[in-house]
């Protein structure tokens, strides 16, 4: 695991990685509750800026993360599957 200071956007790198690492289905939906929750406000942050293009492109890709994760591990469907 990384370590915080490795991390280029701890602020919500760090929670994504404890849902990558959670694996108590319990502990699960608040973690990721949590997480989205911290890549909103700071997608709302950026909003007001023009740089921040590197760290929207990786919030896009946690994103994609927490969607892998939320489909595997809670059963959650997958939005991207053409009808």
């Amino acid at each position: 695991m990384m370590k915080d200071h490795d991390l280029k956007y701890p602020e919500w790198q760090v929670p994504l990685q404890e849902v990558i690492l959670e694996f108590d289905l319990d502990q699960l939906p608040g973690k990721i509750q949590r997480l989205e929750t911290l890549i909103f406000q700071r997608l709302q942050a950026l909003r007001s800026t023009n740089d921040g293009a590197d760290e929207r492109h990786a919030i896009a890709n946690g994103v994609e993360i927490l969607r892998t994760v939320k489909k595997e591990r809670l059963d959650f469907p997958d939005w991207k599957q053409n009808p």
